[in-house]
């Protein structure tokens, strides 16, 4: 069977996902379109060699309805014999295609593969693809009743867990205070291609990290999803889920160059990492956050490996509540969870944020010298992906 290895990976800064953030000019298809053309011209190698382009999005309308992936390709100048598909698995879509790419080489339908993700939520606000509809059905609502938002699961997640507001703060002051150092010792520089806007100006710095984050200014934020209508649905609940705990609306786009290693061998190129093992799994839709506790256990399962021989995890921080849950099943050290920062400072730049979180994994795997690094993320309906790659 082919093996697969991770060539290179970028990812652009990640901007507020609103009008007036640092990204929010340009269109998703251009941004996602500078990163493809960074990846490509860093490496050597005949682009007209990619087999797929292979790209993560949730939000499949306006400016991300026609194909993103094959149109920042045709944007970027690269040959026209490329194709591309979108892929949607909610927040985990970025990294099902790159486990799809991993997959599509193993089974050697593809000797070369980009996997990428794009998400300008400036554009295409969260939710728009509803249209104020109901995308589950009758037979999911009565099956069960208790199905909510993720904003009132990160709630009952909370509760389960027993997660104090205090402990989920900590974790968000702490979000922000790895990404800060991340950032200027450097960390970030070699994943983080610059970004030009249509004025002329380059961004080439993350726009949502906060340095001045604290314990007592996080506290005076409200609960985010405490309304009288809520309150009166959930009366156990005591309302511990803020804006300050919970991952920020961004703009954002990554892109991995993935291939066949015998072909990354022929053309001369330096592999960075191999994939292990990858697995997705269900778990509970009315917690709905909770995915990644048998995700995880699956990908170690099919890896032989156990949780004490990983070197680094990134586990998205969709809220505060998901990782604080997720390390009540897991004995590791805090310091290599997230080291860098999560999607609380960095954002979540939902189709886009699998290739974001694997550009902090292989980073900070190259940084400290580790072997072995797991990504895993919760998705919307109680789903998850884990990924398990060795640093080469």
């Amino acid at each position: 069977m082919p093996e697969a290895v991770l060539v290179d990976i970028v990812r652009s800064p990640m901007g507020k996902g609103k009008p007036g953030g640092s990204l929010s000019p340009l269109h998703p298809v251009e941004l996602l379109a500078q990163v493809l053309s960074a990846l490509v011209s860093r490496n050597d190698f005949d682009p007209a060699l990619v087999d797929d382009v292979l790209v993560g999005c949730v939000g499949q309308v306006g400016e991300q309805s026609g194909t993103p992936g094959r149109h920042a390709w045709l944007s970027a100048g690269l040959p026209i014999s490329v194709p591309s598909t979108t892929i949607e698995r909610r927040c985990g879509s970025g990294q099902q295609a790159i486990d799809f790419a991993v997959q599509g080489i193993a089974a050697g339908a593809y000797d070369i593969a980009i996997a990428a993700g794009i998400e300008s939520m400036s554009h295409v606000p969260m939710g728009t693809n509803r249209k104020g509809s109901d995308p589950a059905g009758p037979g999911v609502a009565a099956r069960f009743p208790g199905l909510a938002s993720q904003g009132i699961a990160a709630e009952l997640v909370a509760q389960k867990f027993g997660l104090s507001r205090e402990a989920m703060d900590i974790l968000s002051v702490e979000s922000h205070q790895r990404a800060t150092r991340a950032t200027e010792t450097g960390v970030f520089d070699s994943q983080i291609v610059p970004i030009l806007r249509p004025d002329g100006t380059v961004v080439d710095k993350d726009e949502t990290i906060r340095p001045q984050s604290t314990l007592e200014s996080l506290a005076k934020l409200k609960p985010a999803f405490a309304t009288d209508q809520t309150r009166s649905e959930y009366p156990h609940l005591d309302w511990r889920v803020t804006a300050g705990n919970s991952s920020q609306i961004t703009d954002g786009a990554g892109a991995a160059l993935l291939m066949n290693a015998e072909t990354a061998g022929k053309l001369g190129l330096r592999p960075r990492a191999r994939f292990v093992a990858a697995a997705v799994a269900g778990d509970d839709p009315v917690l709905m956050l909770t995915g990644p506790i048998p995700a995880t256990h699956k990908a170690l399962a099919r890896a032989v490996m156990k949780i004490d021989e990983i070197d680094h995890v990134e586990l998205n921080e969709a809220f505060a509540s998901v990782p604080l849950a997720w390390q009540t099943e897991f004995d590791i050290d805090p310091a290599k969870l997230n080291a860098n920062g999560g999607a609380i400072a960095l954002g979540h730049p939902l189709g886009a944020s699998g290739l974001r979180l694997m550009s902090s994994l292989i980073g900070s795997l190259e940084h400290t010298g580790g072997r072995y690094g797991l990504q895993t993320m919760c998705e919307a309906g109680g789903m998850a992906n884990t990924t398990i790659v060795e640093r080469i």
